[in-house]
């Protein structure tokens, strides 16, 4: 059974093309001109993936993104954008986006990335399902619920999958290429800030009342979970 993605651009050329790409790949794709219909077509029937534009008329990239999050889909997002500043990236995947492709791109690149997601996604939904700890850091697999203590913490989908990875490792210490592997399906490479940016985000999320610190950086090296 092929993978159904969903594929919102506003620019018809680069739509029509892309679908084309992404059919002879096997993929069913469905064309989404502007965020309103590709929310629209999400309600109607979730997708495996979606592959979506920043800008876009009506409803943008990131506001789509927010949306599906705020209202607790996991389904994989891969943004497109010209975009491609720190602060630009930051926001992408901070709004819930998985990935983040700068345009212009080699289309093998964006189909190695698609890949890349629905195998990450593929093995969270395969995973076993209890309850993970470490100290006082709980994780519920299942429901994708976290808590230090008693106080509750809302991870974003991606910053779950990275605290999964580390406390699955603990105490070990995690290199970054294993953590891209773990977590995004591929290495960005050593110039790659993606995962010290979601690095920052667990920590001061994990340290929000106080708490002791749990993610440890091991300079050189990698990070670790672990209570000392």
């Amino acid at each position: 059974m092929s993978h159904r993605l969903l594929l919102a651009e506003d620019d018809r050329s680069v739509r029509t093309s892309l679908a084309r790409a992404l059919e002879l790949e096997g993929y069913a794709v469905e064309l989404a001109e502007n965020g309103e219909v590709a929310m629209a077509a999400f309600n109607a029937a979730e997708p495996d993936l979606i592959v979506s534009d920043w800008m876009m008329p009506y409803l943008d990239g990131i506001t789509l993104c927010q949306r599906l999050r705020s209202r607790g889909s996991h389904v994989p997002i891969l943004m497109l954008t010209a975009r491609t500043e720190l602060g630009d990236r930051v926001a992408a995947l901070d709004a819930g986006a998985d990935d983040f492709l700068p345009k212009p791109f080699a289309l093998d690149e964006l189909l190695a990335r698609i890949r890349a997601l629905l195998r990450r996604s593929s093995y969270s939904d395969d995973a076993p399902k209890s309850d993970v700890v470490v100290g006082d850091l709980r994780l519920d697999l299942g429901a994708r619920r976290a808590w230090r203590g008693d106080r509750e913490i809302s991870f974003t989908k991606t910053e779950f999958d990275l605290v999964e990875a580390l406390i699955r490792q603990s105490p070990t210490v995690c290199t970054p290429s294993m953590l891209y592997e773990m977590v995004w399906g591929y290495d960005f490479g050593p110039e790659s800030k993606t995962l010290a940016v979601f690095i920052g985000y667990v920590r001061r999320k994990l340290e929000a009342d106080g708490e002791p610190a749990i993610l440890h950086t091991v300079r050189g090296v990698g990070y670790s979970l672990r209570t000392n």
